[in-house]
């Protein structure tokens, strides 16, 4: 199993090797984040390229999901509830981050904060945020259920409301990002 996937892995409840894959391979989640790590492995025109785009495409309508593979994604990624969940195709994120049901991080095409979204390590996202434009969010960061974020946002912050408000506080994701392997 490679490293990126054995992190994946480990943020469900700290699951390891073949006997935590085979649990945590029945965790929607996990499942399509493993799906999505093997189709942006393989070619788009390889056979198993072909296998997981399909078997992805499948999980997304299953679970609502809408990540795109070629979005940069770090290794720890956590998926909390399936639901609804859209990251362009053009994103980043760093690692260790966590995405709760509804959460729509995309592109703004015009204006000043045009561009997609860069998110950094440590990061957790409430159910229903929406992060969008060509911003900057910090390492540490945790932005609360049903944020709207369209401006940078820098380390050890939490982000609240709609428009966002930025709280300044140390150690934000404290007991919310869980399970990371060194």
């Amino acid at each position: 199993m490679n490293a990126v996937i054995e992190a994946d892995l480990y943020r469900y409840g700290g699951l390891t090797g073949w006997k935590g894959f085979l649990k945590g391979i029945l965790i929607p989640g996990f499942r399509y984040t493993y799906l999505l790590r093997k189709a942006a492995m393989h070619s788009k025109y390889s056979l198993a390229g072909v296998f997981f785009r399909l078997m992805l495409r499948r999980y997304s309508f299953k679970y609502g999901f809408q990540v795109a593979v070629q979005a940069t994604i770090g290794k720890g990624f956590y998926i909390g509830h399936f639901g609804a969940i859209v990251i362009s195709p053009y994103a980043r994120l760093g690692s260790n981050c966590n995405v709760a049901q509804g959460v729509t991080i995309g592109q703004t095409n015009r204006g000043r904060s045009k561009g997609t979204p860069v998110i950094g390590d440590f990061v957790w996202i409430g159910a229903n945020a929406v992060v969008v434009g060509g911003i900057r969010i910090g390492n540490n960061v945790l932005i609360a259920p049903n944020a709207y974020v369209n401006f940078d946002v820098s380390d050890n912050a939490i982000v609240v409301g709609n428009p966002g408000k930025i709280i300044e506080r140390e150690d934000p994701t404290a007991e919310y990002i869980e399970h990371v392997l060194p």
